[in-house]
C-alpha cells in the first residue's frame, strides 16, 4: 500500500503583489488560476469561465470590471462576486467559478 501523497500548502505571491482591489494570473502545477483582492481577502479560482471554459481575461491578469469590485468574463460579460465565485449576472447565472482553497499567512498568499 503506498502512502498518502505529501500535500503541503505551496505559496501564490506576497500580498502585495496584488493591487487593492486587484487581480492577478498565476500557472501553478499547470492549472490557469487567478488570485483577487479586496482589502485584507484575498479569493482564488480557477482561469476558466464556467458557462464558456475559456479564461475569464483579455488583458493578462485584468479580471476586474471598472468598478474594481466584480470579477468579469470579457468574452460574454458576466459578472462573478470575488468573495463566493457566484455568477450574479449574464448567461452562466446561478453558477460559481471554480474555488481554490487559500490563506494568507506572514503576508504571503498560500494554496491551502
Amino acid at each position: 500500500m503506498n502512502p498518502p501523497p505529501d500535500i503541503r500548502p505551496l505559496p501564490l505571491c506576497h500580498l502585495d503583489d496584488l493591487s487593492d482591489p486587484g487581480s492577478k494570473g498565476f500557472v501553478v502545477q499547470g492549472r490557469q488560476l487567478f488570485a483577487v483582492r479586496q482589502g485584507p481577502q484575498v479569493f482564488v479560482y480557477e482561469n476558466r469561465c464556467p458557462h464558456r471554459g475559456i479564461p475569464l481575461e483579455w488583458v493578462a491578469d485584468q479580471f476586474l470590471d471598472s468598478s474594481g469590485k466584480l470579477i468579469q468574463c470579457a468574452s460574454h460579460g458576466a459578472l462573478f462576486l470575488p468573495e463566493s465565485g457566484e455568477c450574479v449576472a449574464g448567461p452562466c447565472s446561478g453558477t460559481s467559478l471554480t474555488a481554490i482553497p487559500s490563506h494568507i499567512e506572514a503576508g504571503q498568499v498560500w494554496l491551502s
